[in-house]
């Protein structure tokens, strides 16, 4: 179930805590936890709901600005309609695990995960081989990397979520890093990372970004920032990657327990 950042952002403040859905089935049941951008999404409740039922209070509570806007969006579109109950459920626990040095027994007992995960695999040995790719290439795209070793994109992405699950690796918007569990995993430098990390904003966006020299956070801070609204003239910056940069530095600057 796709939120956009801005409910996302409510859901973690507190403001959203419905969503509205027209399913033949529902895609969700009570207890699902969904990663967001801004941490894990829990579904609390669903039920199935006329369209003519839903009230202003519905519409403010799915983050709508209206009951007109929510029923815009749901009429035309195949299904009954399902309310979504949802509720903030923390940090997303990958972010602290790839934050996490292991000590060398806590490593070696990673390292006996990587091998049973080799020797599942039909490809063979891919484990090590994908870290030291990735340690090697930063920020280069999944299929060059895959290409690089000869395998097909969609199977070397699906084995690089494998060892993001374990906290090994960071997903950019292109590309991946290794995090710092993955580094001492596999026993070198961790990566140098300065500043805070832009967030997930979409490839386009984030070659635009790049090529004007924005890179991180405190790029867009200070008196000599470009200001968010005039990042819309760069090619590939839309209202979606804006409102993460927003979110992003609004959450920067919120006290800290808030």
């Amino acid at each position: 179930m796709m939120l956009r950042p801005v409910v996302q952002a409510g859901i973690r403040d507190g403001a959203v805590d419905l969503a509205f859905r027209r399913w033949e089935r529902p895609r969700v049941r009570v207890g699902t936890r969904l990663r967001t951008g801004v941490g894990v999404v829990e579904v609390t409740s669903l039920e199935q709901v006329p369209l003519a039922s839903l009230r202003a209070e519905d519409a403010r509570r799915a983050g709508h600005a209206s009951l007109a806007e929510l029923t815009q969006a749901l009429e035309g579109r195949p299904g009954p309609v399902w309310r979504v109950g949802v509720a903030y459920g923390g940090a997303d626990p990958r972010e602290a695990l790839r934050e996490e040095v292991p000590d060398e027994a806590g490593a070696a007992e990673v390292r006996r995960g990587l091998d049973r995960l080799d020797r599942a695999s039909s490809y063979g040995a891919w484990t090590r081989e994908t870290l030291r790719l990735i340690d090697e290439f930063p920020g280069r795209r999944a299929p060059e990397l895959a290409a690089m070793v000869g395998r097909p994109t969609p199977e070397f992405k699906t084995d690089v979520r494998k060892l993001k699950e374990k906290g090994l690796t960071v997903s950019l918007d292109i590309g991946y890093r290794l995090s710092p569990r993955g580094a001492a995993v596999l026993g070198v430098a961790p990566p140098e990372v300065g500043g805070t990390p832009l967030p997930k904003v979409g490839a386009p966006a984030s070659r635009a970004l790049t090529a004007a020299g924005i890179t991180t956070l405190e790029d867009l801070e200070g008196p000599d920032a470009r200001p968010l609204d005039d990042l819309a003239g760069l090619h590939g910056v839309g209202p979606v990657a804006l409102a993460r940069l927003r979110e992003a530095l609004a959450a920067r600057r919120r006290p800290e327990g808030t």
